[in-house]
């Protein structure tokens, strides 16, 4: 049945709150799923499930899927469609309100012995909250093969100096190694949204870019620069007490660091933000 005529059948109507679009085009849950590599051995998450035209693709060739629906005026339909398949599991809720590893403890058993993807259309409203919520789990996904708006897609793929680079390009090189897959226009959707999507691919990294200094601490200082981008490197950190580091002990470690204070948070590296967020800690622990 045409993804029309189970809109008419289950009375959908789609919920601009919910950024919610039907994807006309199949073959665009075609390029994902063959981005995704999927073999028996993988288990799948999908989150926004809607319809359910992803997951129809993905159960043929992964192991098990986990598919995850916020809205309940879809679940019918998914019910009817997925219910019986023995390797898809259908959950209501909001991705956000779970802790992952106990979902996977929940829906599916024996996580832990297999390789984990995640392999959805992200609602655009909550994208980035998503990707974090992910990366800051406990539960390492070898894959993330996701469609996001273009916008997004670019900001995770920036490099220093351009105008969108900033904490989510920066979080997508930390946790990853990042690529765009596909551009998806917007007459692909109904209703048509007022931007283009782009299906991104992230190979996640399996053992840390900076095993020194946890993602977590490393973000920390990422985010303290870029609250202020539009100041100097030195006048954004200055007054944030990062490591509960006083004003003279923040200059000293920017100097320590090599980098010029003088610089946009937006000019400078991975590797020099790691570079000062080891200095800061170094005076942190020396005051403690």
């Amino acid at each position: 049945m045409r993804l029309q005529d189970l809109c008419r059948t289950y009375n959908i109507r789609f919920k601009k709150a919910l950024g919610q679009n039907l994807l006309l085009d199949d073959n665009i849950n075609r390029i994902m799923v063959d981005a995704a590599s999927l073999t028996d051995a993988d288990d799948v998450l999908e989150v926004g499930a809607g319809l359910g035209a992803l997951t129809s693709r993905l159960h043929p060739l992964a192991g098990r899927v986990l598919a995850v629906e916020i809205d309940p005026s879809f679940m019918p339909c998914l019910e009817d469609r997925f219910g019986d398949l023995p390797n898809v599991t259908l959950f209501r809720g909001d991705i956000l309100n779970h802790e992952v590893d106990k979902l996977l403890d929940e829906f599916l058993p024996g996580w832990r012995d297999r390789r984990r993807k995640v392999v959805a259309n992200l609602p655009y409203y909550i994208t980035t909250p998503i990707l974090f919520h992910f990366w800051e789990s406990d539960v390492f996904f070898d894959r993330f093969v996701v469609m996001v708006q273009e916008e997004v897609a670019q900001r995770m793929v920036s490099v220093p100096g351009k105008s969108d680079y900033g904490v989510l390009s920066i979080a997508a090189q930390l946790y990853a190694e990042t690529d765009l897959v596909h551009r998806v226009p917007a007459s692909c959707f109904r209703p048509q949204p007022k931007v283009d999507s782009c299906i991104v691919r992230m190979r996640n990294r399996q053992t840390p870019r900076y095993p020194d200094i946890a993602p977590r601490t490393f973000l920390k200082v990422v985010r303290a620069a870029f609250a202020q981008r539009r100041k100097t490197l030195r006048n954004a950190l200055s007054n944030t007490e990062l490591f509960g580091l006083d004003k003279n002990a923040i200059l000293e470690s920017i100097e320590a660091a090599g980098i010029d204070g003088g610089r946009r948070p937006q000019t400078l590296t991975s590797d020099e933000y790691a570079a000062l967020a080891r200095e800061a800690l170094r005076r942190a622990d020396h005051a403690a």
